[in-house]
């Protein structure tokens, strides 16, 4: 199951030399994803992968990528963000943060 986005880190500036790396890469919103195993098996080279299901509140890791980087102040993707019970609780917990920060 597909439970967070893969944040880039300094790590690409080191490796790249570019003080614009990150910022490029979060724009480009194809950051990676990190899996949680449901069902413990083997997976091959040349396996497949299927959608299966997809979580009620619709959002995407890329909605989350956006959330993250550019657009907290979408407050609707905001609340349908904290509700998907896949994601991380310390993302559920920083977007509730920006929920309060919109209030305010």
């Amino acid at each position: 199951m597909v439970t967070q986005p893969r944040m880039p880190c300094h790590k690409l500036l080191i490796k790249f030399g570019r003080a614009d790396i990150v910022k490029q890469f979060l724009d480009s919103r194809l950051t990676g994803f990190y899996f949680s195993v449901l069902q413990e098996g083997k997976v091959g080279n040349g396996d497949t992968l299927s959608l299966i299901s997809r979580d009620l509140n619709n959002v995407t890791v890329a909605d989350i990528t956006r959330l993250y980087a550019r657009e907290i102040h979408d407050l609707e993707l905001l609340h349908r963000a904290i509700q998907v019970e896949a994601l991380r609780t310390g993302w559920r917990d920083y977007f509730q943060q920006q929920i309060e920060k919109f209030k305010r």
